[in-house]
């Protein structure tokens, strides 16, 4: 059974430092499928709550349960079983791994992770990645080096390797913070799709609140902070 909630925070705090707390959160609740803009100014904590939500960091207070997992109570190794297999990420630098094609870039969470290799829709891994390359635009490219291609097609590569595999939470954390207007919509619309047909959950991070009409709920990092960050 699916939960009706992506993500559930509730009473976290976490610091680096031992009692010097650099984010608490009250409540952070996210539906299930929902396309959520979660937005605050830079240094207000937003890349320590991605880090929360995914397990990379712990909270030393509270609870943070992420598709149906309180990963306070993971083990290091389950947290990164959980995210890889069930969680999608862009990051804002894209992170693709410079020295591999579109191809082998696409296709690698399905190479580390039997669920999202399970989950795919066509017949192979390969023939995957050509589907979801080919609806983003790429089709021509995909033997071609990462580091050849320009912003705008490195971040399609970033949409096809969050989304192969089918994951049900998939974060973009300042994914357009480098495009203009017209691609940042283009972007959008791109990332839009993918995940519809993934069916997941997209949290999309910014402190661009020109996008946040396009999302169907909108979250203050201020509105649900107790205002350590």
């Amino acid at each position: 059974m699916i939960s009706p909630e992506a993500i559930h925070l509730k009473n976290v705090v976490f610091g680096y430092e031992p009692r010097t707390p650099v984010l608490e959160v009250g409540e952070l609740v996210v539906e299930t499928g929902k396309r959520v803009f979660l937005y605050g100014p830079s240094g207000s904590g937003k890349t320590t709550l991605l880090g929360l939500i995914t397990g990379v960091l712990t909270p030393q207070q509270g609870s943070c349960a992420v598709l149906g997992k309180d990963m306070t109570k993971m083990s290091a190794p389950a947290r990164d079983r959980h995210r890889g297999a069930e969680m999608g990420y862009i990051f804002q630098s894209f992170n693709l791994i410079p020295y591999l094609t579109v191809r082998q870039n696409v296709a690698l969470p399905c190479h580390v992770h039997k669920r999202r290799r399970q989950n795919i829709v066509a017949q192979t891994v390969s023939k995957e990645v050509e589907r979801l390359v080919a609806r983003l635009g790429l089709d021509t490219h995909l033997d071609r080096n990462v580091k050849k291609l320009s912003t705008g097609q490195q971040q399609r590569v970033a949409i096809a390797r969050a989304v192969i595999g089918k994951p049900r939470l998939v974060i973009a954390d300042e994914p357009t913070s480098s495009l203009d207007a017209n691609r940042r919509a283009d972007f959008l619309e791109l990332l839009f799709e993918v995940c519809d047909e993934a069916q997941a959950t997209l949290v999309f991070v910014s402190h661009d609140r020109s996008l946040m009409e396009r999302f169907e709920e909108r979250i203050a990092l201020s509105e649900i902070s107790r205002g350590c960050a």
